[in-house]
């Protein structure tokens, strides 16, 4: 249940309200919205009277029920206003939301030494890219395939950031590497494979730094909003949606099917903001700049494209991956249809790179 304040409500009359509904044995959440204040009810309302809520203040305008399971992420629970995740970054604060330029996360699949993350990591800003994404701890299919450095590659990612000024963007698996994780990464993901990891969803939810949860290998919208909501109830109002594709029956020419109709289905079932990741979800770098493109056309707030010096090398993810060069095309193409969209501003710093050699690095 929510409670909007009227326009020009006073501050004291907003808290008077929240304090007299607390008596009633609710939680009640002041979301301070860009036009009126919304007070959240939190807890058991089913028997409430609306009317008696309604009579608490004059100034209240409406009190409205959230017929959804995901209370907190639906998008009555800011009153139809969509959020923002502001990050801070050596570079300055990055915000992803509707309202706000396209944000570029980019970098390989995994961190597998210092030369090829920070060569990664520079290209990566000196496209226009925001963010560096890398992993350090790896969930694979196979026991036997690479997992990843662990906190070496996370002192190499530190490294990158250091260098470029970069914000960082890495996979956290398991909580006892939590606080090891977040010393380094500026937002946390949780990768497809413990979407549904809820133990895991509440520790990263009371920890409270930007969390990126990436969709589930075959979850509906709602199990992946649901889980968003585990995140939002520990407290952390800071998450980001990202789509990286979901199994269908073809996985012949796709590694997976992105879902690009997610984008205007949680536009109208959330406030949280959206990302999308093209490499995973086709699992071959021919097709990333469509679907990116496409993305954007469609109302993304943000892309995740995977880049390595060789991705013929890669330890994992190479098909996917874009040559440094190739994202550099990449980036000046998106540029235009940003600008056409009007996600263009002050953080999409794009400039023209100049053609790098081939090959383009000496990493292998």
């Amino acid at each position: 249940m929510i409670i909007v304040m009227k326009l020009g409500t006073p501050s004291e009359e907003i808290e008077r309200v929240s304090r007299e509904i607390q008596r009633d044995q609710l939680v009640p959440e002041i979301c301070p919205g860009q036009h009126k204040a919304v007070i959240a009810l939190v807890g058991e309302t089913a028997e409430i009277d609306i009317r008696q809520i309604q009579n608490v203040s004059p100034f209240i305008e409406q009190v409205i029920r959230i017929k959804k399971p995901y209370k907190r992420a639906s998008l009555e629970y800011r009153f139809g206003e969509h959020s923002e995740v502001v990050v801070p970054t050596p570079n300055g604060n990055i915000t992803f939301g509707q309202n706000h330029p396209l944000v570029i996360v980019a970098g390989p699949c995994s961190v597998e030494n210092e030369e090829m993350i920070v060569e990664t990591a520079q290209v990566v800003k000196a496209s226009g890219g925001q963010f560096l994404r890398g992993g350090a701890y790896k969930p694979r299919t196979s026991p036997y395939a690479f997992q990843g450095h662990g906190e070496s590659a996370l002192n190499l990612l530190a490294k990158a950031r250091e260098v470029t000024g970069l914000g960082v963007i890495t996979e956290l698996m398991d909580a006892a590497d939590l606080d090891k994780v977040a010393n380094v990464a500026d937002i946390i993901q949780i990768g497809a494979r413990n979407m549904q990891n809820f133990s895991l969803l509440k520790k990263v939810g009371a920890m409270g730094k930007p969390v990126l949860l990436k969709r589930g290998l075959s979850a509906t919208i709602e199990d992946w909003l649901m889980s968003a909501e585990y995140i939002l109830a520990a407290g952390n109002p800071n998450v980001i949606l990202c789509e990286r594709g979901i199994r269908t029956f073809d996985r012949q020419y796709t590694r997976n099917t992105l879902d690009i109709s997610a984008i205007p289905v949680l536009r109208s079932l959330t406030h949280l903001p959206i990302m999308i990741d093209p490499s995973h979800a086709t699992g071959k770098s021919e097709f990333v700049q469509t679907m990116a493109m496409a993305s954007i056309a469609a109302g993304t707030d943000s892309l995740m494209i995977e880049v390595h010096p060789n991705p013929a090398a890669a330890l994992s993810d190479g098909p996917q991956s874009l040559t440094l060069e190739a994202f550099a095309e990449l980036m000046q193409e998106l540029a235009s249809l940003n600008k056409f969209f009007g996600r263009w501003g002050k953080a999409n710093n794009m400039v023209a790179m100049p053609k790098l050699a081939a090959p383009v690095s000496t990493f292998a």
